[in-house]
Protein backbone atom coordinates (compact mmCIF):
# COMPACT_ATOMS: atom_id res chain seq x y z
CA UNK A 1 0.00 0.00 0.00
CA UNK A 2 1.32 2.88 -1.40
CA UNK A 3 0.13 6.55 -0.11
CA UNK A 4 0.42 7.81 -4.03
CA UNK A 5 -2.13 5.70 -4.55
CA UNK A 6 -4.67 7.20 -2.87
CA UNK A 7 -4.40 10.54 -4.20
CA UNK A 8 -4.82 12.54 -7.58
CA UNK A 9 -4.32 15.30 -9.05
CA UNK A 10 -7.54 16.90 -9.34
CA UNK A 11 -8.03 16.19 -5.08
CA UNK A 12 -4.56 18.72 -4.29
CA UNK A 13 -4.76 21.99 -3.71
CA UNK A 14 -1.62 24.26 -3.16
CA UNK A 15 -3.46 27.55 -2.20
CA UNK A 16 -6.37 27.11 0.05
CA UNK A 17 -8.34 30.72 0.05
CA UNK A 18 -9.95 30.01 3.52
CA UNK A 19 -8.87 31.76 6.88
CA UNK A 20 -10.25 29.56 9.32
CA UNK A 21 -11.09 26.40 10.45
CA UNK A 22 -14.55 25.80 8.87
CA UNK A 23 -13.22 27.72 5.82
CA UNK A 24 -10.17 25.12 5.47
CA UNK A 25 -12.67 22.09 5.84
CA UNK A 26 -14.94 23.20 3.16
CA UNK A 27 -11.86 24.10 0.60
CA UNK A 28 -10.76 20.17 1.55
CA UNK A 29 -14.44 18.87 0.75
CA UNK A 30 -14.96 20.74 -2.52
CA UNK A 31 -11.70 18.83 -3.69
CA UNK A 32 -13.49 15.50 -3.69
CA UNK A 33 -15.91 16.35 -5.89
CA UNK A 34 -19.33 15.56 -4.31
CA UNK A 35 -22.34 16.59 -4.65
CA UNK A 36 -23.77 19.47 -2.45
CA UNK A 37 -25.91 17.46 -0.02
CA UNK A 38 -23.15 14.96 0.78
CA UNK A 39 -20.40 18.09 0.75
CA UNK A 40 -22.21 19.73 3.22
CA UNK A 41 -22.93 16.18 5.49
CA UNK A 42 -19.41 15.77 5.04
CA UNK A 43 -18.49 19.23 6.72
CA UNK A 44 -20.59 17.87 9.34
CA UNK A 45 -19.04 15.22 10.61
CA UNK A 46 -15.78 16.83 10.03
CA UNK A 47 -16.56 19.47 12.00
CA UNK A 48 -18.37 16.87 14.82
CA UNK A 49 -14.78 15.29 14.89
CA UNK A 50 -12.88 18.48 14.99
CA UNK A 51 -14.94 19.24 18.14
CA UNK A 52 -13.98 16.41 19.75
CA UNK A 53 -10.02 17.43 19.30
CA UNK A 54 -8.04 19.12 16.76
CA UNK A 55 -6.37 16.70 14.26
CA UNK A 56 -3.41 19.20 14.24
CA UNK A 57 -0.65 16.93 14.54
CA UNK A 58 2.23 19.68 14.82
CA UNK A 59 4.92 20.69 12.43
CA UNK A 60 2.29 22.45 10.28
CA UNK A 61 0.57 20.00 9.40
CA UNK A 62 -3.08 18.64 10.11
CA UNK A 63 -5.34 15.16 9.01
CA UNK A 64 -8.90 15.87 9.40
CA UNK A 65 -10.55 12.90 8.63
CA UNK A 66 -13.68 10.91 9.37
CA UNK A 67 -16.00 7.97 8.68
CA UNK A 68 -19.10 8.97 6.34
CA UNK A 69 -22.04 7.18 4.32
CA UNK A 70 -21.43 9.69 2.15
CA UNK A 71 -18.09 7.98 0.51
CA UNK A 72 -18.40 4.29 -1.18
CA UNK A 73 -14.60 3.89 -1.02
CA UNK A 74 -11.43 6.00 1.14
CA UNK A 75 -10.79 9.26 -0.20
CA UNK A 76 -8.10 11.13 0.30
CA UNK A 77 -7.30 15.07 -0.64
CA UNK A 78 -4.28 17.16 0.27
CA UNK A 79 -4.66 21.39 0.56
CA UNK A 80 -1.89 23.80 1.26
CA UNK A 81 -2.59 27.10 3.08
CA UNK A 82 0.31 29.40 2.42
CA UNK A 83 0.40 31.57 5.03
CA UNK A 84 -0.65 28.90 7.51
CA UNK A 85 -4.32 29.17 10.04
CA UNK A 86 -4.96 28.60 13.64
CA UNK A 87 -6.24 24.75 13.58
CA UNK A 88 -6.09 24.42 17.34
CA UNK A 89 -2.78 22.23 16.79
CA UNK A 90 -1.42 20.73 19.26
CA UNK A 91 1.97 22.22 19.54
CA UNK A 92 -0.11 25.72 19.63
CA UNK A 93 1.43 26.81 15.50
CA UNK A 94 -0.30 27.51 12.56
CA UNK A 95 -1.19 24.66 10.17
CA UNK A 96 -0.11 25.21 6.29
CA UNK A 97 -0.70 21.02 5.02
CA UNK A 98 -3.68 19.34 5.68
CA UNK A 99 -4.67 15.71 4.36
CA UNK A 100 -7.96 14.50 4.87
CA UNK A 101 -9.08 11.57 4.59
CA UNK A 102 -12.96 9.81 4.23
CA UNK A 103 -13.86 6.36 4.68
CA UNK A 104 -17.45 4.71 4.51
CA UNK A 105 -18.35 3.62 7.86
CA UNK A 106 -17.57 -0.21 6.59
CA UNK A 107 -15.00 -0.22 4.75
CA UNK A 108 -14.06 -3.80 3.01
CA UNK A 109 -10.61 -3.07 2.34
CA UNK A 110 -9.83 -1.72 6.00
CA UNK A 111 -6.93 0.98 4.76
CA UNK A 112 -8.63 3.76 6.68
CA UNK A 113 -6.18 3.58 9.99
CA UNK A 114 -3.43 2.73 7.87
CA UNK A 115 -3.78 5.33 5.85
CA UNK A 116 -4.11 7.62 8.76
CA UNK A 117 -0.27 5.86 10.10
CA UNK A 118 1.09 6.15 6.55
CA UNK A 119 0.33 10.07 6.31
CA UNK A 120 1.26 10.61 10.14
CA UNK A 121 4.38 8.79 9.62
CA UNK A 122 5.28 10.30 6.32
CA UNK A 123 4.21 14.00 8.32
CA UNK A 124 7.32 13.04 11.08
CA UNK A 125 9.95 13.21 8.25
CA UNK A 126 11.99 16.52 8.94
CA UNK A 127 12.07 17.35 5.57
CA UNK A 128 8.27 16.87 4.69
CA UNK A 129 7.19 19.56 6.14
CA UNK A 130 9.06 22.13 4.36
CA UNK A 131 9.34 20.47 1.20
CA UNK A 132 5.41 20.43 1.41
CA UNK A 133 5.65 24.16 1.28
CA UNK A 134 8.16 24.65 -1.62
CA UNK A 135 5.71 22.48 -3.85
CA UNK A 136 5.11 23.96 -7.12
CA UNK A 137 2.44 21.70 -8.77
CA UNK A 138 -0.23 18.89 -7.66
CA UNK A 139 2.40 16.89 -9.44
CA UNK A 140 5.40 17.98 -7.56
CA UNK A 141 3.13 16.54 -4.33
CA UNK A 142 2.44 12.86 -5.94
CA UNK A 143 6.40 12.82 -6.74
CA UNK A 144 7.33 13.71 -2.74
CA UNK A 145 4.51 11.31 -1.71
CA UNK A 146 5.93 8.85 -4.11
CA UNK A 147 9.87 9.70 -2.67
CA UNK A 148 9.34 9.90 1.26
CA UNK A 149 6.26 7.53 1.85
CA UNK A 150 7.56 4.67 -0.02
Amino acid sequence: MKLRDFFTTDAVALDLQADDKDGILRELVALLDLDEKSESTLFKTLKRRENLGSTGIGKGIAIPHCRSLVASRLRLAYGRKPGGTDFNAIDGQPVYNFFLIVAPPLEVSNQYLPVLGKIAQFAKDPEVPNRLLELTSPQAFLELLEERSG
